[in-house]
């Protein structure tokens, strides 16, 4: 208790009203580092969030180099993709050699000299150290239509004339390996994001609807997904892809692909956001958006979506691989993608023979690619994940 002495009755209380300006950091005085952290934008918390994830930073910036190499593919192959090297069939990967006679020399690769094994039935590849030719940078080689739209012949590397460099080989028409694997990038990464765009158009629409109205809507939207998910998901591909005319361009033939993954994998994704739309629309924002007149578009895409981000990160990250996977998984049983496109899974095709893997076990280079670029969005989620909640 206080013994100061209470004011006369009726008398005013004395108070004191300050002209200063007002400073709402007055009260608590801020580090900068606090300061920065609580005026800090959504955005800018994720983006810090994330960079602590080192792996997931690791993930997106191999994944970002990946897409700037197919872009460029034409450019980074050295070959182009149907050039047939008639004497290096089955040719295995070269190596790269910088000094001679104890001399730097730069980056060379040995001439090849090709005899055949008749109790092997098998070419033999071996070098010839007294001939070398010097790998250039930023040369002319296989002529090309970049994008479709212009004729050039530059190439980030390429040796000079007379010689031949294969880094990872070549196949049984003499293609270079890493030319094809360069071009097949193009497919498989890309047909991803095609098939998530079909798949998330689907399942946050059937899955918004059925979680914001319930009901009826919600029972036959609950029934189609179980009859979907009840159906083994690699005969239903099988049967899909068998479905496609074989009349059709392999452009056609890529993009019915990449619509029927879509097609396939949006039942997931639909119940996870019909179960968050059952919780969130019971919140009073959502009653008062509703009393304001907002529509039911407006309500789901705008104030409940927003809501679940992060496992719709986490969702997206997941499903990418899982359809390059299965694009890799049809072209590999022969039944998706088929020459003359070229993607992972038709590289793969052709390494299915057992004694072709003993005696060429390079064919089965495209292989690893694949693992890497699962694990890398596989990382990369869960780094966004965890950072589109930065207040936890």
């Amino acid at each position: 208790m206080s013994n100061s002495p209470l004011p006369d009755k009726g008398k005013p209380i004395e108070h004191f009203v300050s002209t200063e300006p007002f400073d709402p950091l007055a009260v608590e005085k801020l580090t900068p580092a606090q300061e920065k952290y609580y005026f800090a934008s959504q955005r800018q918390l994720m983006w810090w969030k994330f960079k602590k994830h080192k792996l997931a930073l690791f993930s997106a910036l191999f994944l970002l180099f990946c897409y700037l190499v197919i872009a460029l593919a034409e450019f980074v192959a050295p070959y182009d993709l149907a050039h047939r090297h008639i004497g290096s069939i089955y040719a295995p990967p070269q190596g790269i050699h910088f000094f001679e006679d104890g001399k730097f020399v730069g980056p060379r690769v040995y001439q090849r000299v090709r005899t055949l094994d008749m109790d092997l039935q098998k070419r033999i590849y071996t070098d010839n150290k007294s001939k070398s030719y010097a790998i250039n940078f930023f040369c002319d080689g296989d002529s090309y239509k970049f994008w479709g739209l212009f004729e050039a012949r530059k190439h980030l590397y390429c040796v000079e004339e007379g010689g031949t460099f294969f880094l990872l080989g070549t196949d049984k028409l003499g293609r270079d390996m890493f030319s094809r694997i360069i071009y097949g990038a193009r497919i498989s990464i890309t047909i991803g994001l095609i098939g998530i765009a079909v798949s998330f158009i689907l399942g946050i629409t059937i899955g918004g609807l059925a979680g914001y109205y319930g009901g009826w809507v919600d029972v036959i939207v609950q029934r189609i997904i179980e009859v979907l998910q009840s159906i083994p998901s690699i005969p239903l591909w099988m049967a899909l892809a068998a479905i496609l005319p074989v009349t059709w361009s392999p452009i056609l033939v890529y993009f019915g692909i990449t619509v029927i993954l879509g097609l396939l994998d949006w039942t997931g994704l639909a119940r996870a956001v019909r179960s968050k739309l059952l919780s969130l629309r019971e919140e009073d924002y959502v009653l008062a958006s509703q009393l304001m007149g907002a529509k039911p578009g407006r309500i789901i895409t705008r104030h409940l979506i927003p809501g679940f981000m992060s496992h719709l990160i986490a969702s997206a990250t997941i499903t990418i691989p899982a359809m390059i996977l299965g694009e890799t998984a049809l072209s590999f049983l022969g039944l998706g993608l088929r020459p003359p496109v070229t993607s992972w899974g038709v590289l793969l095709n052709e390494a299915q023979n057992i004694n072709v893997i003993v005696l060429y076990p390079w064919l089965i280079l495209p292989v690893v690619p694949v693992i890497l670029v699962i694990l890398a969005f596989n990382f990369m989620g869960d780094g966004l994940r965890d950072a589109a909640d930065p207040y936890e």
